[in-house]
Parts: C-alpha cells; sequence; structure tokens
C-alpha cells in the first residue's frame, strides 16, 4: 500500500511540473533558512559547556550602586582579596579559582610579539575547566611562580618544532619564565580563549603585583573568580548571604553600595552584559529573535505549499471523486496526500542541503563564526531534522488532504469544486499572513539600517578619523623626547597621552568634592575620571564650553588643575559652564580647582548615556598614546614604526585606528541588519513563489471568463485590474496587521540605545510599498499573459 501511495505520489509530482518546482523551491528554501538559522542558534547556546564540571561553575561579579540604588558600575571581575574569603566563609564551595587578564611582550630568540591572551591563573584552574594538556603535568604546571604554559599555536610560533617543556621566554623585557606546559585552544564555543597562562603564584613577587595586594587591594577588581559548588546547589543562598560578608570584612554598610552576583557559567555568553566581560557576550533577545525568524520562514514554506495544492484542487477533484466512486475510504486519500506531502518534503530537504553547503560560508563570514554543515550530521540534529520534515509535511499537507478528500462526488461531476476554490476564505488568510512575515520583516530591516546610520553620523564631540591608538610605553620623559620627534615629521599633527581612549568603558569612579559655603563637601555624586595631559583635548579635537584647557603656561595644572565635561557641571548643580571656572574641586585624594570645561563628548559607546567625567593630569596614569595624522597614512605608519623601533627594540610596534575600534562597537548590530535583510528577502521571495503559482492557477480556473469579458470587450488593463485586485487587498491586511507588530519589537530592540532614533511613519509606508510593488509584479505578469491570451483558445471547447 506505501509503496502505491509513493508511485502515484511521484507520478502527480512529474504531472505538474511548474507547480512541483514552485512547491518543492518555496519548501527548500524555507528549510535552508530553517537550518542556517538552527546551526547559528545551535552555536549560541552551546557556550562553555564543553566543560565537564560546566553545570557547577560559578562567576562572581561586582556591581556598584549610587546613592540612589541605581547601577553605577557592573565589573565581570572583583578585587583579588574576595576569592580566598568566600572560600574560608562558604564551606560549600570545593574550589576557586581567580584569573587575571593582561598583555605582555613575549620574547624567545629573535621572535617577539605583543600578546593580548594572556592570564593569571590559579593552579586549580586545570582541574575546574576542561583543558587538554598536551604536553606537561596538569597537576603541577602552574604551582611554581615563573612558569608560563602555552597554547599550542603559541608554542608553534615561539619554538617551531622543538619541545617547549622547560625552555624560558622573555616577559616584557624584564624577566624570563620556563615553559612548563602546553595546551590545546579552548573550543570557539568559550567566553574565554587564554593563548598564556602563567601561574598565580607569580603575582607574589613585589615587582609584579605584591603578595600584601592580593591581601589586602579592594579597589581593583579586574580579578575573574570562578567558584565550584555542589550539584543542585541553590546558588541564591550563597548570594543572599554575600551582604553580611561584605559588611563582615571590608567595614560596616559596605553592602549598600558594593553588590556581589553569582552566575552559572553556561549563562555568561548570552546573559552578561557587564562592563569588563573577558570577550564580548551575546544576547538571548538575538536567540529569539532568529528562532522567530526561522519559524517565520518555515511557516510562510509550508502556507506555499498549501495554497497552491488546495488551489490545484479542482484539477485533483476528479480524481477524487473517481477514487471515492470505486471504493476507496477517506483515511486512505488523506494517507495519500500526507504521503505526497511528505515526497516533497523529503525532496527539499536534499536540495536545501546543497544549498545549505554553498550558504554556510556566507553565514560565517557575516557572523565571524565556524559553524560547519557536518553539525547537521550529529545525533541531536539528526532528530532535529527528521522532526522537523516530519512536521513540517504534516502541517504542509493536513489541511490539503481533509480539504480534498472532504469532496463529494455528485459535487466534483457538476463541476462545482473551481468555483468553491475560487471563494476559499482559507487561502486568501494563508496568503495575508505570509506577506504579513514579510512586510515585518522588511520593517524591522529598515528601522534596524536607519539605527546603524544614526550611529555612524551621530556627532561624538570629537574627531575618530585618522587617529591611531598605541600603548604607551616607557616614561615621561622618554616620551616627551619622542613626541618632539614625531610632531616634526609632516604627516602628524600632534600626540597626546590618557589612561584610557574613546570606545573603551570609563570604569574608574569616584565622589566629587565641591565648595558648600567655606568648606569642601562631598557632592554625593560619583563621576568618573580620565587621566590626560594637555594635547588630549586638541588632538581630539574636542570644543571648550568655558574656561581653558590644561596647559604647561600654568605648571600648577600638572598638579591641581581639573577639567570637568558639561554633564558633570550640570550634575554639581551649575547652571551654566562659565559658573564652575575657577572653583574649588576634589576627587579622590587630590585637591585643586576647575580651570576648564568642554562640551559633552561620547566617550563610550552609544549604548550608553553621557557620563559626567572630571580630567586632570596623571604622569604615572597614562596608558594610551594617541597620534593625529594628515595625508598619506601609510608614510605616516612606516615613519612612526621606524622611530618606535629604534626607542623600543625590545616592544613590538603595534597599532589600532580609532574608527576602526568605533566600528567594532557595533558590529553584532551591523550583523543584524545584515541578516535581517537576507532573510528578509527570502521571506518575500518564498511568498512572491506561493503569489505566482496562486495567480497562475487562479487566471486557469477563470481563463473562460477571460475570454467571455475579451468578447464582451473588455480591455486588457481591466482585466489585469480584475485579476490583481483580490491579492492586492490580501497584502494591505497584511500591512496593516505587521505594522504595530514591528513597531512593538523594534521599540523594544531600540530601548538597547541610549541614542536612537524615532521610528518614523515613511518606514512604514516604504515597506508597505516594496510589498505592494513586489506582490503586483508577481501577480501582473500572470495577469497580463493571460489578458492578453487569444479567447478562442479559452472557448472553443464550449
Amino acid at each position: 500500500m506505501i509503496r502505491n501511495y509513493i508511485k502515484t505520489a511521484w507520478r502527480n509530482l512529474v504531472r505538474g511540473k511548474i507547480f512541483s518546482v514552485i512547491n518543492i523551491s518555496g519548501l527548500a528554501i524555507g528549510l535552508t533558512a530553517f537550518l542556517l538559522l538552527a546551526l547559528y542558534i545551535k552555536d549560541e547556546l552551546s557556550y562553555d559547556r564543553f566543560h565537564e564540571k560546566a553545570d557547577r561553575i560559578y562567576r562572581v561579579s561586582r556591581e556598584f550602586l549610587a546613592e540612589d540604588g541605581s547601577t553605577d558600575l557592573h565589573l565581570a571581575g572583583i578585587a583579588p582579596p574576595y576569592g580566598p574569603l568566600i572560600a574560608q566563609d562558604f564551606p560549600e564551595v570545593e574550589r576557586m579559582v581567580r584569573m587575571l587578564e593582561t598583555s605582555l611582550a613575549i620574547q624567545h630568540g629573535d621572535v617577539l610579539f605583543k600578546e593580548e591572551r594572556v592570564f593569571f591563573a590559579e593552579d586549580g584552574f586545570l582541574d575546574l575547566f576542561t583543558v587538554n594538556v598536551v604536553q606537561g603535568d596538569a597537576h603541577t604546571a602552574l604551582k611554581e611562580p615563573f612558569t608560563i604554559m602555552l597554547s599550542t599555536p603559541m608554542a608553534k610560533k615561539y619554538f617551531g618544532d622543538e619541545n617547549p617543556i622547560g625552555r624560558m621566554i622573555r616577559v616584557n623585557n624584564q624577566g624570563e619564565m620556563m615553559v612548563s606546559g602546553v595546551f590545546d585552544p579552548l573550543p570557539d564555543q568559550s567566553t574565554m580563549h587564554p593563548e598564556f597562562l602563567i601561574s598565580f603564584a607569580t603575582l607574589n613577587d613585589d615587582q609584579i603585583y605584591g603578595a600584601e595586594n592580593l591581601r589586602t587591594n579592594w579597589g581593583n577588581n579586574a580579578f575573574n573568580t570562578f567558584l565550584l559548588l555542589p550539584a543542585h546547589y541553590n546558588a541564591q543562598k550563597m548570594v543572599d548571604a554575600f551582604p553580611a560578608f561584605q559588611n563582615k570584612h571590608m567595614g560596616e554598610n559596605t553592602s549598600k553600595y558594593s553588590v556581589l552576583h553569582l552566575m552559572k557559567l553556561t549563562d555568561v555568553h548570552l546573559h552578561s552584559h557587564t562592563d569588563s566581560e573577558i570577550e564580548p557576550t551575546s544576547d538571548i533577545r538575538y536567540v529569539y529573535f532568529f528562532s522567530a525568524i526561522a519559524l517565520f520562514i518555515l511557516v510562510i514554506a509550508c502556507i506555499n505549499y498549501m495554497n497552491l495544492t488546495t488551489a490545484r484542487s479542482a484539477k485533483r477533484a476528479k480524481e477524487v471523486g473517481m477514487r471515492k466512486v470505486v471504493g476507496a475510504q477517506r483515511g486512505q486519500l488523506i494517507r495519500q496526500f500526507l504521503t505526497e506531502s511528505l515526497l516533497y518534503t523529503v525532496i527539499a530537504l536534499l536540495v536545501s542541503f546543497t544549498f545549505v553547503l554553498a550558504t554556510l560560508p556566507l553565514l560565517n563570514s557575516l557572523s565571524g563564526k565556524n559553524l560547519l554543515f557536518g553539525d547537521l550530521l550529529s545525533p541531536t540534529f539528526i532528530g532535529i531534522i527528521v522532526t522537523v520534515t516530519l512536521v513540517t509535511a504534516l502541517v504542509s499537507g493536513c489541511y490539503p488532504a481533509f480539504f480534498l478528500t472532504a469532496f463529494q462526488p455528485i459535487k466534483v461531476f457538476k463541476g462545482k469544486v473551481a468555483t468553491d476554490v475560487k471563494k476559499g476564505m482559507l487561502q486568501q488568510l494563508l496568503v495575508t499572513v505570509q506577506f504579513a512575515i514579510a512586510v515585518l520583516l522588511i520593517i524591522c530591516t529598515t528601522v534596524v539600517y536607519n539605527q546603524i546610520r544614526h550611529i555612524q553620523d551621530f556627532k561624538l564631540g570629537y574627531t575618530k578619523e585618522q587617529l591611531i591608538l598605541l600603548p604607551a610605553t616607557g616614561d615621561s620623559t622618554t616620551y616627551e623626547s619622542m613626541r618632539q620627534q614625531l610632531v616634526q615629521q609632516t604627516g602628524i599633527v600632534d600626540v597626546a597621552r590618557s589612561s584610557r581612549i574613546p570606545t573603551g568603558r570609563l570604569l574608574d569612579g569616584q565622589e566629587a568634592f565641591v565648595m558648600r559655603g567655606s568648606e569642601l563637601q562631598p557632592s554625593g555624586m560619583m563621576i568618573k575620571g580620565l587621566a590626560i595631559d594637555e594635547q588630549f583635548i586638541p588632538t581630539y579635537q574636542i570644543e571648550m564650553a568655558a574656561g581653558r584647557n590644561l596647559s604647561r603656561a600654568h605648571p600648577t595644572d600638572r598638579t591641581d588643575g581639573f577639567i570637568l565635561n558639561e554633564s558633570a557641571v550640570s550634575m554639581l548643580g551649575w547652571n551654566d559652564p562659565a559658573e564652575a571656572i575657577g572653583k574649588a574641586f576634589a576627587y579622590g585624594d587630590r585637591k585643586g580647582q576647575i580651570v576648564g570645561v568642554t562640551k559633552d563628548f561620547h566617550f563610550e559607546s552609544l549604548h550608553q548615556d553621557m557620563v559626567p567625567l572630571a580630567m586632570a593630569m596623571s604622569p604615572d596614569g597614562y596608558g594610551w598614546w594617541s597620534v593625529r595624522t594628515s595625508g598619506d597614512i601609510r608614510t605616516t605608519l612606516n615613519h612612526l614604526e621606524s622611530v618606535w623601533k629604534a626607542r623600543f627594540p625590545n616592544n613590538p610596534f603595534q597599532y589600532e585606528f580609532l574608527d576602526d575600534r568605533f566600528g567594532a562597537l557595533y558590529e553584532r548590530e551591523q550583523t543584524q541588519q545584515i541578516l535581517f535583510g537576507i532573510f528578509a528577502g527570502i521571506a518575500i521571495f518564498i511568498s512572491c513563489l506561493g503569489l505566482l503559482g496562486l495567480s497562475m492557477y487562479m487566471a486557469e480556473l477563470r481563463m473562460k471568463e477571460i475570454g467571455i469579458r475579451k468578447v464582451l470587450g473588455a480591455s486588457v488593463s481591466g482585466i489585469v485590474r480584475l485579476l490583481s485586485k483580490d491579492f492586492l487587498k490580501l497584502v494591505l491586511i497584511a500591512i496593516f496587521i505587521a505594522t504595530p507588530l514591528a513597531w512593538w519589537i523594534m521599540n523594544a530592540w531600540l530601548a538597547d540605545f541610549a541614542y536612537r532614533i524615532t521610528i518614523q511613519w515613511w518606514m512604514f509606508t516604504v515597506a508597505g510599498i516594496a510589498a505592494v510593488v513586489i506582490a503586483l509584479a508577481t501577480v501582473s505578469w500572470q495577469a497580463i499573459k493571460a489578458a492578453i491570451a487569444n479567447p478562442v483558445d479559452s472557448l472553443r471547447d464550449e
């Protein structure tokens, strides 16, 4: 019986070649989009799950609160004393591991590079996390001070094919460390990818950090701290005990401004959005968005099949009627049509595998991932594919099966089925749903595109172009000498120093003190701090709102001069920037006066609000050099490199462009814009395939009517309007359905930006017009073809 079902289904597939191609194409494209997005979503959900103890590992983070209870700063790291004290006070902690990320100049022989992914790690690191140690002893590799482990690519980079174990490498041209082990890189689905692991015991050296600092420094919240807790442990129990724990070790009321949090390691990638992640994280909302898109596109493809199959019912009606007359049961006919649907779906699935192979490199390029086709062959994915195939076949074939098998033979042979098909309300509803989804995606793409453009064109308050960034090296005397040498070169306008650079986060903040009566009083306001020199403001071309810049002509500026931004002035109660000039001001342990006020400039990402900022000179606090250039950038870089190598032969020359860093801030949104556009296009294309097939068949059903109308004098344009207007109504209804839904979704998306566009009416209009034009172009082609046909051909058999 099954063999007969398959044979009959195949004959029907071959007999209606055009509709079979349209059906299979729609399903194949829908399944391709679904599989690609399923690979992406699986990758996002799999972060850090490769660790054997992943479900028991928690990260401790620290949140700082403002006086009103709002979040002032939330850091993924905590101060170094916390870890041992947590392990001491909470016996349920089975293991505690601290890590400190840094960057170092690594040298072996003539091989010298500045390396970024360097971590000091406690010896329990290799027990807590699943790391494949290929050389050395995992139990002892991180125990002794001044020992270092290398990833296999780094071992190859510095030692070639030689055995690195026991060999020495030079660090920052200051000392040597012994290679104690080699490990395989962590998988792509990891929230950290160390290339070097240095024993944490090395930090006990006073020249590096110091044992006393590790015990008492509560201000350096750069230590990523992980805990291993018992299986099924209620982490909230520990979180509830953290306030008393902090008050005990740091003083009463500490918990009023400092809050400790626990987050499961496997939640970090999608749920953590602190101000200092080890690597950029993603967002669970995007998993929801892309899951919805995958489902929408698959639904559109199923709707295509349902519409085209039911539209063809007039041609299949006599077949059904005849089968019923000769004794076929309705259940047998339902199984026949479901088999047909399954055959179409299986063929579409096989075609979709080819499409996935062809398009996977594009998705990898856009997403920055390394998704593999082989992942589709994993047991989990095979189960998903089989389930999706069966569900798709059932959903797309269920209604046509029940619809077609419900025909009464007497009505079939009287020719009443075609009339019923023309009036089919469900088909109209399904076409409306198709285009509503397509219009929704078009609107979303339009909003995302305009938000990205808004960010790119936003006035930041400084000039980001033609700025080269270098890590600060050497002392102030060396810098001054090098700066004088650089600014004499054509193409270099100015050079400045600062503790941080725009596009980074302002993580340093303290309470400001201002004059209240005759003495300095705490303002109760936390203000971010930035160390700058006198060239920073002109180099970045930041405008002054009042007062003057820091200047060498005023020697006291080096010790007691402050510059605030407009937001800080406003927060501290001055109505006009000029009122703040000359006022006494204290910040941390530094006292002085305000000499200038800058106009607000957006130091951080536009995801964040403008922050109040205090700037002052601090020769020991500069971490970056900024070089303003003009003219040919390649010539300038060559000169910079030659000067650098002459001055710092043991430090690799590495640089960044500020505008590249700015672009990287919004790389995720740009990727979303492209993906939204691609999948909106796919949704439109599949919808148009269905609309084309449906219009072809409706025109065929009405061929005799069109012939009679032409004989009676109807014009081609009149017939085109007749055939097109019903479809146009459905598209207009779809636009009205999609518009409020898109507005709601995109308002939620825009809420993540401190500086965002307002969704304008024209965005919906553009999407609506695009949908109407595409639908009309699809339907009109077939309508014109039917309208210009010779009426003799359609009426000759009457």
